[in-house]
């Protein structure tokens, strides 16, 4: 399976796998699976890091290097994805998730047909068989 791996859950296997739910470990230790991490996931550390260095202390080229360290194939931003952005569906009553990081990762996945592996309930309020909540 094809998994897009959600910022937090990049950041949560390189140095707090300890926040890692069961599910999420098992997903990621299976061998079988293939995992991508996308240039937003970069970009958005590097805005972190710039404006909390001392609370977020990785910068975006430093998480580029754990992701190719672990394995994780990169994922560019592409106007499929744009597109896929413009079709999101949200759950009837659900008040819209407004992160554009997230509503990009989640674009991303659909756009190229692969699930994205969060632990974020606020992908719940999406109506995309894309999410992959652990």
């Amino acid at each position: 399976m094809e998994l897009l791996l959600d910022t937090h859950i990049i950041l949560w296997a390189l140095f707090k796998p300890y926040n890692l739910s069961k599910k999420a470990i098992d997903i990621l230790s299976n061998r079988d699976n293939e995992f991508y991490y996308s240039i937003a996931s970069m970009w958005e550390v590097a805005i972190k890091h710039r404006k909390h260095p001392k609370a977020f202390t990785r910068s975006g080229t430093e998480f580029m290097h754990y992701c190719e360290a672990m394995g994780f194939r990169k994922l560019s931003i592409d106007d499929r994805h744009i597109c896929a952005l413009e079709t999101l569906q949200t759950k009837e009553g659900c008040v819209g998730h407004d992160d554009p990081f997230d509503r990009l990762l989640l674009a991303q996945a659909k756009g190229d047909g692969m699930s994205l592996l969060t632990h974020d309930n606020k992908f719940s309020f999406y109506d995309e068989p894309y999410v992959c909540l652990v």
